[in-house]
């Protein structure tokens, strides 16, 4: 029996070069200013028209500054980018959801929450963190450019079928430990490169209880395992969630599209290239102590000493050390941190507000400590304010900016100064990912809550 991955694979292949890639059908391209204006600029000079505009959409995000989005862009490199993608959307005809859209925000957030992602479907755009698709029961993943061009051109891409694997997260998850912590977790355990040249199906009773903020934020990820992408099968929760959104099938297509999506799942007797069982119990609030996300470990837990390290990766293991100013053996609770972020395509969903509330409610901003709180798109900031949620935040001394990529990588205004900690609750934790010289500690809404009223690194669940 295939596993869920073959089926929707399968079902996309347009046609199989011998001895090379797969020709494979692209139900969705999703395009940011970034990646795709080398993209349009192929089709122009090649006289071309995109095949199917209907399903290609545009939106700026890693460059919208997350403040006076009404007032031109002052960073001049932003503004021509920002500027571009509009030009090239209407040029080609395609849907944008330009900067104080409504519709605008972060790529990864707005396709799911407007039904545009949904089960079953191929989907493509030239950002690595598209595997966030994934959670919605969809092959997802990111390209490059030459390949957004290939998608415009004919809806189609070339591309070699990667192997499978089923990780299985078994039992119920402790108290404040969230998705966030599952991927930190299996990055830790898997490392960096644990999953390069496997798609993921992620499973188990942790999985099945996830919500799909939960899921979207682990799906999102698994790119950072070196997994090709990562998805969930679609269940009760996933169609719960996409009914009623403004792009899902209504009516009696409705039903037809549950009775199809219901056919998604692998067969019991379905054969993984590799799979692995881990137990929720084993699994606590995380912290990343390095300079790659699969440097992390319990919050409670002391840093690796040189000893644990084996030889080939003692040099980079010190180097990172001494980037994050950060000694072999250390605890990090109760270190003190400087900047505290909240948003990103990995945790910028009203979820993640509701939980970073929730430990701050009553509490006030820690002195010194510089946060930055941003939605992943204009409609979380609506359900942010219809839930009281900007009141709770800003009794506590927070503000909340306006959606974009913000702090989680240094493309726009939110950059961490060089030598400052930042709690962030993006993605990555690369040198200068987060600013010149800026340090990255990687961690959950609730790890992130808990050190903007403290100061320092906290363990959430002594505040809960």
């Amino acid at each position: 029996m295939n596993t869920l991955f073959d089926k929707i694979w399968d079902k996309h292949v347009v046609q199989m070069v011998e001895d090379g890639p797969t020709q494979l059908y692209i139900d969705r391209l999703y395009c940011h200013e970034v990646t795709s204006p080398q993209a349009f600029e192929g089709m122009r000079r090649r006289g071309l028209k995109c095949f199917r505009p209907a399903q290609i959409y545009c939106m700026p995000d890693h460059n919208t500054p997350t403040h006076d989005q009404d007032k031109p862009i002052e960073d001049p490199v932003s503004k021509k980018q920002v500027d571009t993608l509009a030009a090239n959307a209407a040029e080609f005809g395609l849907t944008h959801y330009g900067m104080m859209s409504p519709d605008n925000g972060i790529i990864h957030v707005v396709g799911p929450e407007k039904g545009l992602s949904l089960p079953g479907m191929t989907i493509v755009c030239g950002d690595s963190h598209t595997s966030t698709h994934g959670a919605m029961g969809a092959v997802a993943f990111g390209i490059g450019t030459s390949e957004v061009e290939m998608v415009m051109a004919s809806q189609c891409i070339l591309q070699q079928k990667p192997k499978s694997m089923r990780i299985n997260i078994e039992g119920t998850l402790g108290k404040g430990v969230t998705a966030k912590d599952v991927a930190l977790y299996l990055m830790a355990r898997l490392t960096t490169s644990g999953a390069t040249g496997y798609f993921i199906e992620y499973a188990g009773s942790v999985v099945r209880d996830m919500t799909m903020e939960g899921r979207l934020t682990l799906c999102n990820l698994s790119i950072e395992m070196g997994a090709r992408g990562g998805f969930i099968a679609p269940d009760a929760t996933t169609f719960e969630y996409i009914k009623g959104r403004q792009y899902a099938p209504a009516g009696e297509e409705w039903d037809k599209a549950v009775e199809y999506w219901k056919t998604l799942k692998s067969g019991d007797d379905a054969v993984f290239d590799r799979e692995l069982t881990f137990n929720a119990a084993d699994i606590e609030p995380m912290v990343t102590y390095g300079t790659n996300p699969g440097m992390g470990m319990g919050i409670t837990e002391a840093i690796p000493t040189l000893d644990e390290i084996d030889e080939a990766g003692k040099a980079s293991f010190s180097k990172s050390l001494d980037y994050m100013g950060f000694a072999p053996g250390e605890k990090l609770v109760g270190h003190k941190i400087d900047y505290v972020f909240l948003g990103a395509c990995t945790n910028g969903r009203i979820e993640d507000f509701r939980a970073f509330a929730s430990i701050v409610r009553g509490r006030h901003k820690a002195e010194g400590v510089t946060a930055w709180l941003v939605p992943g798109s204009w409609a979380v900031d609506k359900q942010i304010r219809e839930e009281g949620l900007d009141a709770v935040l800003a009794a506590a001394g927070f503000e909340i900016r306006q959606p974009g990529c913000s702090a989680c990588l240094a493309m726009n205004d939110d950059k961490i100064p060089a030598g400052k900690y930042s709690v962030s609750t993006s993605n990555r934790n690369f040198e200068g990912r987060q600013g010149p010289g800026a340090r990255t500690i990687l961690a959950s809404p609730l790890v992130a809550a808990a050190a903007a009223v403290t100061g320092e690194i906290t363990d959430p669940r002594t505040l809960m």
